[in-house]
């Protein structure tokens, strides 16, 4: 019985990947965000292991305690699926739950598309389901710049971005936590690090609060700093500068639909929903078993530290009831 956290790692598609686990049962696979670690489920791993569940949260490429490639390439779309498919095998396993928030749920819908034999559930966090879109990332890129950086057009160049992050770890991670947080979004000013002023960086755009908010102690936000202070952000910051390549080598996607029985929850308050509007609205149709789609008033884009009551309540209810109905048989 795994009653208790352990940390492992398995090699797959190419790296060494750490992970955390616990429990017993179904296998979970729990895929983590920019800029976190499997340390951002802190509050669901238990909870789900409780529940019955096998819960697995890994460290994803050139995060944490996992291998990070040097090559941009290394972070493309089909090796970021293939790591997941790899993990999954290594685990002794060949079915599992696949839940991601931020930039884990970009990757668990492509992974539900071409695996619907391995992940027979999926739930997002944050990110709806985008469907691969008919202009290529540059141009939307070079159309919403024409005035204000736009984030992931200014990760694009190769050690920019990484140089500015690295000069302050802590105030960086402070930063970026908070101003994407409900507590900071709460207000009339609304503040981003999404699109902003083209004679400031974008790390002249974090708030940085007063003191932290309750969701987040000073213990957590030290585990997160500590992570980066030694991987550094370059590994994590190269999956944005692949959106060219996956678009270009997905085309086989135009117009996939998720087939699996899916949930979604959002914060009320996450950016996100401005930037991904259309595919919030549209998800219905884009995943034809959506089973809920929720939206929890006053959170912003880190929803299950935000809100890990509502989140894990949520979670255990869709994977249980995915349980009984035999998806995992």
């Amino acid at each position: 019985m795994r009653t208790e956290l352990s940390h492992s790692y398995v090699h797959t598609n190419g790296i060494r990947m750490h992970y955390v686990e616990q429990g017993d049962g179904p296998l979970v696979l729990l895929c983590h965000g920019w800029p976190e670690s499997w340390y951002s489920w802190r509050h669901q791993i238990p909870v789900l292991a409780g529940a019955g569940f096998r819960v697995v949260a890994p460290d994803q490429r050139g995060y944490g305690d996992t291998d990070a490639p040097d090559e941009i390439e290394a972070y493309d779309i089909i090796n970021l699926v293939a790591d997941l498919v790899g993990l999954v095998q290594a685990l002794g396993e060949d079915r599992a739950f696949l839940v991601g928030h931020d930039w884990g749920a970009i990757v668990a819908a492509p992974a539900a598309l071409v695996r619907p034999d391995m992940f027979r559930a999926l739930g997002l966090l944050s990110v709806p389901y985008v469907p691969r879109q008919k202009l290529r990332p540059a141009v939307r890129f070079d159309l919403a710049t024409q005035e204000r950086h736009f984030y992931q057009q200014y990760f694009q160049r190769r050690g920019h971005v990484e140089r500015e992050l690295e000069e302050d770890v802590r105030r960086s991670i402070t930063g970026i936590l908070y101003t994407a947080s409900g507590e900071a979004r709460a207000g009339d000013a609304k503040p981003s690090f999404i699109s902003f002023d083209k004679n400031t960086r974008l790390v002249d755009n974090l708030v940085l609060p007063e003191r932290l908010p309750a969701w987040l102690s000073q213990a957590d936000l030290d585990h997160f700093v500590t992570q980066f202070e030694r991987s550094g952000f370059r590994g994590p910051v190269n999956w944005y500068r692949n959106f060219d390549r996956n678009w270009a080598m997905t085309p086989f996607l135009d117009g996939a639909k998720i087939l699996q029985p899916t949930i979604f929850a959002t914060g009320s308050l996450d950016v996100v929903l401005e930037i991904a509007a259309a595919q919030y609205d549209a998800m219905d149709t884009n995943c034809t078993r959506l089973v809920g789609k929720h939206l929890i008033a006053g959170a912003g884009h880190w929803i299950q530290q935000e809100r890990p009551t509502e989140i894990n309540e949520l979670l255990t209810r869709f994977l249980t009831e995915q349980v009984t109905i035999g998806a995992m048989t």
